[in-house]
C-alpha cells in the first residue's frame, strides 16, 4: 500500500489511501471487511486501536444470547412475524426492523459455516429458546462467549483472505465537511517520535464498527479494552438517535461480567458493607416482608437482569434500586455465595411457583449458593476462577451497570449516516429502541456490517474522486494542525514528568459525574448540572490536559471523545424530560408527583411510568460545540412492498435492489 506524507503547521503525517476503512475489529467490523471482500472489493483497510480489544471478544454473560428466525420445531414463524417484534420495541423504524429480521437467517447460518458451534437436534435443527421481550423460540446460544466465538472465526476468515489491517491507530478525527467524509486522522499507539505519531486516511467509505460509547459511564459492565468512539461521529456531523435509550442491570465490578442467569437463581446472601469493609448488612431485607418474597424477586432478577421501571413497583427491578441506594450512601455491594440469606425458618416450597418449579426441577433445593451454582451450572463457577476469583471463597462486588446502548449514530436501511460515506455498524449504530429482544444485538451487527458492504459494493466502489481528493486535503491539514496542536499542548504542560499526567483522573471524573446522575435514576436537576460541568470540562480540555509522557496520549484523545459523546447524551436525556418524556425502558426519571416504587423507600425515587405514547417517535439530536439540537419525527413504518415475484426478480436483475 503506497505511503506519502503530508504536513500542516509543523505537524506531519503518513498517509494512506483506499477505497473504503473499516474501523474496529469486532463481530461487525470483521464480517463488514469479509463481506466486502466477498463482494469483490480489494482496496479496502482494517483499523483497530486494538484488535484483541473491543466488546465482542471480550463480553459474554451467563448464556450470551444470539437472536434470529426461529429455524426448528412446529412453531410457527415468518420474516414479518420477526420483524414486528423488534418493531414493537418502541422507537424503532419499521425498514430496519424488517432488514434485521430478513437478513437474520443469511447471517446466523454464514457464522455456522465459519464454524460458531451453535448447537442443532439430531435432525439438523438449530433449536432455540425464548429471551426477554421474544414471543417465540429465536434465541441461541454457544455458551458465555458467544461473540467471542463469532469474532474469532470472523478474523480467521479475514486474515485468511489477507485483508490489510492498521493495527494499533486510535481514529482521533472523522474528515467531514459536515455533508460527507473524506478519510481518518489516526493517533499510532505506542509511537515516541512526533514525526510518527499521527497517519491519515483518504477514503471513500468509512465503516464505523467501533461498539457502544462504553466510556462515558464508571459504573460498566463493558470490557476495559472498549472505549467507543460515538463522539467522533457526532462531531462529524452524523446524527445521534435514540440516545437516551440504554440497558442497565447488575455486574460484578472486578472482573466486568453480567450477573444474570443462573447467578441470581441460585439466591446469593445479598449484604452491603462500608467501604473499609465494616459494618455488613443484609440491605435488601429492608423492603420485603418475607423471606420467601425477597428471595423470589431475587430469583427473576436471573429471568429479568435488565432494570425494567416497569418491573420497578414491587418487581424483580426493586433489586437494582436498592442495590443503587447503598451505592448512594458510599457502601459497597456484595453477592456472596458461601452462605445462604439469613432467611431463619424459610424452606424452598415457600417461594413463588415459578422460582421453585425451576429449583425442584433442576435438583437445586438444598445447600449453599456456591453448591447450588456448582450443581447447576459448573462453567459459571469456572468462568470467575479462571478471572481470579473464587467464589467459594469470596465475595463477588456489583454495582448497576450501564450494559448496552440501544440508541446510538442513526443510520438508514442501508446503515450509511447522514454523512455521506459514513456508514455505522454494530452497537455503534442506533437500530433499537426501548426495549429489544435479548441477543438481537448480535444479529444486527452482522446484518447491518453486510448490508453496508452491499450497498458500498454496488452504489460506491473505487477510489475518492477529485471532489474528495479536495477535500482530503482540506480537512487532513486543519485536523493534523488541531489534534497535533492539543498532543503538543498536553506533553508541554506534563513537562515529561510521568507524575504530572492528569489524562487518567480526568477521564476517572467524568465517568463518575456521567454514572451519578445519568444512569437507571435520571433526576432533571442532576442532569443540568452534570451537562453544564460536562460543558466546562470539554471547553477546558486544551488548557487543563496534562500529559506526562507520548504513551498518554490515547487517553487525551479518548477522554476528548468521551465529554463529546457526554454532551450529547445529557443533552438528549434533557429534552426527552422537556418534551414530556416518562420513565421507560432501563431509566427511571424521577419525579415528585409520581409514585415511590415502594412505601419504604425514599421519595428520591417517586416516578410516572410513560404511558407508550411517544413509542412511534424517534429522537435525533445534532451536535454543535455550542449546544445539541433535538428533533422529533415519527418511525418510519413497516414496509409493505410489492412482492410478486416477477416484479422483484426484474428489479433484482436489473439493481439488485440496492438503492
Amino acid at each position: 500500500m503506497p505511503e506519502e506524507r503530508v504536513s500542516a503547521n509543523g505537524f506531519s503525517a503518513n498517509v494512506f489511501r483506499c477505497s473504503t476503512a473499516v474501523v474496529g475489529t469486532g463481530a461487525a467490523g470483521y464480517n463488514a471487511a469479509n463481506r466486502l471482500w466477498q463482494y469483490g472489493q480489494r482496496d479496502i483497510l482494517l483499523v483497530s486501536e486494538s484488535r484483541v480489544g473491543g466488546t465482542s471478544r471480550n463480553t459474554g454473560s451467563d448464556k450470551q444470547t444470539y437472536y434470529k428466525l426461529t429455524l426448528s420445531g412446529g412453531e410457527p414463524d415468518s420474516v414479518r412475524e420477526m420483524a414486528k417484534s423488534l418493531f414493537e420495541g418502541q422507537c424503532v423504524d419499521g425498514d430496519i426492523a424488517l432488514c434485521e429480521a430478513a437478513l437474520s437467517t443469511q447471517g446466523f447460518l454464514r457464522l455456522v459455516e465459519l464454524g460458531v458451534p451453535f448447537p442443532r437436534n439430531r435432525y439438523g435443527e438449530y433449536v432455540g429458546y425464548k429471551t426477554d421481550h421474544d414471543p417465540r423460540r429465536r434465541a441461541t446460544s454457544v455458551g458465555p462467549y458467544t461473540s467471542r466465538q463469532m469474532t474469532e472465526r470472523l478474523e480467521a476468515e479475514a486474515q485468511a483472505s489477507g485483508i490489510p489491517m492498521l493495527d494499533n491507530a486510535l481514529v482521533v478525527r472523522i474528515l467531514s465537511d459536515g455533508a460527507r467524509v473524506y478519510g481518518l486522522l489516526c493517533l499510532k499507539i505506542g509511537a515516541q517520535r512526533e514525526a510518527d505519531r499521527f497517519t491519515l486516511i483518504c477514503c471513500k467509505n468509512i465503516v464505523w464498527a467501533t461498539g457502544g460509547p462504553a466510556g462515558i459511564y464508571a459504573d460498566s459492565v463493558y470490557p476495559i479494552s472498549q472505549y467507543g468512539a460515538t463522539g467522533l461521529a457526532l462531531e462529524a456531523g452524523a446524527q445521534g438517535r435514540n440516545l437516551t435509550e440504554w440497558q442497565f442491570g447488575l455486574a460484578s465490578i472486578r472482573p466486568r461480567w453480567n450477573v444474570s442467569g443462573t447467578y441470581m437463581q441460585v439466591l446469593p446472601r445479598v449484604y452491603s458493607c462500608e467501604e473499609d469493609g465494616s459494618g455488613e448488612r443484609e440491605f435488601l431485607f429492608d423492603l420485603f416482608d418475607t423471606p420467601a418474597e425477597l428471595l423470589s424477586r431475587l430469583f427473576l432478577k436471573g429471568y429479568q437482569w435488565p432494570f425494567d421501571v416497569r418491573k420497578a413497583s414491587g418487581g424483580s427491578s426493586l433489586i437494582d434500586i436498592l442495590v443503587y441506594q447503598e451505592r448512594c450512601r458510599g457502601r459497597r455491594v456484595f453477592l456472596d455465595y458461601r452462605t445462604n440469606p439469613a432467611w431463619g425458618d424459610f424452606s424452598f416450597e415457600q417461594l413463588d411457583t415459578e422460582a421453585y418449579e425451576y429449583l425442584r426441577r433442576a435438583g437445586a433445593c438444598f445447600g449453599s449458593p456456591i453448591e447450588r451454582l456448582q450443581h447447576m451450572n459448573a462453567p459459571a463457577v469456572a468462568f470467575y476462577r479462571d478471572k481470579g476469583v473464587d467464589l467459594a471463597r469470596e465475595p463477588l462486588e456489583v454495582s448497576v451497570c450501564a450494559q448496552h446502548n440501544n440508541g446510538g449514530i442513526a443510520v438508514d436501511c442501508w446503515w450509511q449516516s447522514g454523512l455521506a460515506g459514513l456508514f455505522v455498524v454494530g452497537e455503534a449504530a442506533a437500530t433499537h429502541g426501548v426495549y429489544r429482544p435479548g441477543g438481537s444485538a448480535l444479529n444486527a451487527g452482522q446484518v447491518g456490517s453486510t448490508r453496508a458492504a452491499q450497498y458500498i459494493a454496488a452504489r460506491r466502489a473505487g477510489l475518492p474522486d477529485e471532489a474528495g481528493l479536495a477535500g482530503f486535503a482540506k480537512t487532513a491539514a486543519a485536523a493534523l494542525e488541531q489534534m497535533g496542536g492539543l498532543a503538543h499542548a498536553a506533553l508541554a504542560a506534563g513537562g515529561a514528568d510521568s507524575e504530572a499526567g492528569n489524562l487518567r483522573r480526568l477521564r476517572a471524573e467524568a465517568g463518575r459525574r456521567m454514572s451519578e446522575c445519568a444512569g437507571a435514576i435520571r433526576n432533571e436537576a442532576q442532569l443540568r448540572s452534570c451537562l453544564a460541568k460536562t460543558q466546562q470540562a470539554l471547553a477546558n480540555l486544551p488548557a487543563e490536559a496534562r500529559a506526562g509522557s507520548a504513551a498518554e496520549l490515547p487517553w487525551l484523545f479518548r477522554l476528548r471523545d468521551i465529554l463529546i459523546a457526554q454532551t450529547a447524551y445529557l443533552s438528549a436525556m434533557l429534552d426527552y424530560i422537556e418534551q414530556g418524556g416518562r420513565s421507560r425502558g432501563s431509566a427511571l426519571y424521577t419525579d415528585p408527583a409520581g409514585r415511590k416504587p415502594h412505601d419504604k423507600l425514599p421519595g428520591m425515587f417517586a416516578f410516572v411510568l410513560d404511558d407508550g405514547s411517544r413509542g412511534n417517535l424517534v429522537q435525533e439530536l445534532c451536535w454543535k460545540p455550542d449546544g445539541c439540537a433535538c428533533r422529533w419525527r415519527p418511525v418510519r413504518p413497516l414496509p409493505e412492498e410489492d412482492d410478486f415475484f416477477e416484479n422483484v426478480w426484474r428489479d433484482f436483475r436489473e439493481t439488485g435492489n440496492i438503492d
